[in-house]
């Protein structure tokens, strides 16, 4: 069997996180007209999705099936779109950005505690902040968010 050739645009894609993973799906007449369509770009397909309904007056299941994605699909996509435009299509990485759970209040209220009582582990510490705050949180990010405070006290 020969090796692949490779493909430098889906090589992209992929990094990139907007290879779509059904392309084959893609039945839309543009995608299949013209090679300025590509129905591995997620990104493209799901703008073109939503233009065929707006601008082209297509019912939401004829552009998600010939797009090759569900009507929930559609909907989020629409949600999304029309909250941040096109960037917002752009795939994210999943979950928080940042230490949610832990605020500065909660991470002020450990550093007391440790303080008054240094000999804490981290899990008692989990356990004193599911009593005060209500907050369940793993140890570790107690650990974390204890770490990064101390290297933001260092000069």
């Amino acid at each position: 069997m020969p090796p692949r050739k490779p493909d430098p645009k889906a090589d992209a894609l992929r990094h990139q996180g907007c290879l779509h993973p059904h392309p084959e799906k893609v039945s839309d007449e543009l995608f299949r007209s013209t090679e300025f369509f590509d129905p591995r770009d997620l990104l493209q397909v799901k703008y073109e999705m939503l233009r065929r309904v707006r601008v082209d007056g297509h019912t939401v299941s004829q552009a998600a099936a010939g797009f090759g994605l569900s009507r929930p699909s559609f909907y989020r996509t629409q949600r999304v779109y029309e909250e941040g435009g096109l960037p917002a299509l752009l795939p994210r990485k999943p979950g928080p950005r940042r230490a949610h759970k832990l605020s500065e209040k909660v991470v002020e209220a450990l550093r007391d505690t440790l303080d008054q009582e240094p000999d804490s582990d981290a899990a008692t510490l989990a356990a004193w902040v599911k009593q005060r705050f209500g907050i369940s949180i793993h140890p570790r990010s107690i650990e974390r968010a204890l770490a990064r405070q101390e290297k933001k006290r260092q000069p």
